[in-house]
């Protein structure tokens, strides 16, 4: 195979920014009419994380750079403050909502509400990885979701679930219902109806970790105010397999600890 020349190099850093990202449909990344969008970065190769940056090294920068990137080892070091802390609703959907595959995840976009720190957020959609991104003493879960928020201070912040193997959950069950229909990245179809009044109730009864970090996804921008409960949801074997089928690998690995030097720019000053 040839090398890559420096004009090819070049061509690579002027990508246009990822699409279909974490962020999709906040003010970091709005919502297109039309057809699902699907996703210019992967989890493989040089699409992957290790490359991110590679990909436009201006937009993608802080993803090699950053020094609080997401997801991260939850240990005691993180703050812990009590579910009923934050106020979190999310609009139920008795006919469903749209399900879409943007390549990289699936994705629900809903309506809903985050009050929290003295401030409210809008919600924009949640989506889901496999393994779960964050761990909680090093541990990782078979999933995890996030409800990402945005605030009119132009601020982020995302809600999180660990999700493990156990009884099936009516939520999840109503939301990966026609998982199926939607193996093929840019279609979309319908969810299962969808009560989250269950969901809110499971926040708020549990602690729930919180710190300042970033996007698990180009561009990987930081001052994302992360609620992660503490008590993780359960899915049913059958559908987290269903799941799984669909969005395959799907999960940034774990950063460095918080504050301290991007592992991507340590390995590159160990290289010099």
């Amino acid at each position: 195979m040839p090398r890559l020349t420096s004009l090819a190099l070049a061509a690579l850093s002027l990508v246009a920014p990822a699409l279909a990202a974490c962020d999709y449909g906040t003010h970091l990344n709005p919502r297109s009419e039309g057809a699902v969008p699907i996703s210019t970065f992967g989890y493989t190769a040089l699409d992957g994380p290790l490359n991110w940056h590679g990909l436009n090294a201006t937009a993608n920068a802080l993803c090699a750079t950053g020094k609080h990137q997401s997801p991260i080892n939850i240990d005691s070091s993180i703050q812990r403050i009590e579910g009923r802390s934050v106020e979190f609703v999310v609009d139920a959907y008795p006919y469903g909502a749209e399900f879409e595959n943007l390549g990289t995840t699936v994705e629900v976009p809903v309506n809903g509400t985050l009050w929290a720190d003295g401030k409210m957020y809008k919600l924009a959609q949640f989506h889901f990885h496999s393994t779960s991104e964050h761990r909680v003493e090093q541990e990782y879960f078979p999933m995890e979701t996030h409800f990402v928020f945005s605030a009119p201070d132009k601020s982020t912040a995302v809600v999180s679930f660990l999700i493990e193997l156990g009884l099936p959950d009516p939520l999840l069950t109503a939301v990966f219902a026609s998982v199926g229909m939607i193996s093929t990245p840019g279609s979309a179809t319908t969810t299962g109806p969808l009560v989250f009044a269950p969901l809110e109730a499971h926040l708020k009864a549990h602690p729930i970790f919180t710190y300042s970090g970033s996007l698990t996804t180009p561009p990987c921008s930081e001052g994302v105010t992360w609620y992660i409960s503490s008590k993780p949801l359960q899915i049913d074997e059958t559908t987290y397999h269903r799941v799984k089928d669909v969005i395959k690998f799907n999960s940034r690995y774990t950063q460095n600890t918080l504050g301290e030097a991007n592992l991507l720019q340590h390995a590159a000053s160990l290289l010099k």
